[in-house]
């Protein structure tokens, strides 16, 4: 489980295909210091396990179905990715539950500026908006954002100075696919009450 509150940009150092697994590499400082063999951390928002580590890599074995339905497929050495170590208990609770279970893939429309602060437009593939509402959460490539607008399967956050510095966000441009995990309460809302 985790917040959403990037806590390091990493790069990418190597993402190689092996023979069980894709095997992906990441230059990380600041998560790298405090993790153990078998800890979860969100890689863009996505669950991934440590399967080696020193005090400035992470290392992890990345399924092709984990590959294909995120945005890892577009990784490459360089890439800046969203770290975050699991949340403990005794940690105070920013952003909202992240499971690091993206849901699918979204496309970037629109990411410009507008005065002092930056709006994101982002189109979900159809049939998700159900679960996007006005001033609810969503996590993009991990981070924990807040619903500003929702028209149709478009929906629209606005995102302070600081995430910009922090997340890979600063990175993206129109078109460019973003992963996406909805608010783990509407689904189980919505499963709850079905008929």
């Amino acid at each position: 489980m985790f917040t959403g509150i990037v806590e390091e940009t990493g790069r990418v150092s190597a993402f190689v295909q092996m023979g069980n697994a894709w095997k992906l590499h990441i230059a990380a400082k600041v998560v790298s210091s405090d993790v153990a063999l078998g800890d979860s951390v969100s890689v863009n928002g996505c669950c991934l396990t440590v399967t080696q580590f020193d005090a400035e890599n992470l290392w992890f074995d990345v399924l092709e179905e984990t590959r294909r339905l995120t945005n890892f497929s577009q990784l490459a050495v360089g890439s800046k990715v969203n770290l975050e170590r699991s949340v403990r208990a005794d940690t105070r609770m920013g952003g909202h539950f992240v499971t690091g279970h993206v849901d699918l893939m979204g496309r970037v429309v629109v990411f410009e500026k507008r005065g002092n602060d930056f709006y994101l437009r982002v189109k979900a593939p159809g049939g998700f908006a159900r679960y996007l509402v006005y001033k609810g959460c969503i996590a993009i490539d991990g981070i924990s954002l807040t619903v500003a607008e929702v028209q149709g399967d478009e929906f629209a956050v606005w995102l302070i100075p600081h995430t910009l510095e922090v997340t890979n966000l600063q990175d993206k441009k129109a078109g460019d696919a973003v992963n996406l995990e909805f608010d783990l309460l509407a689904k189980y809302v919505e499963k709850l009450t079905a008929k």
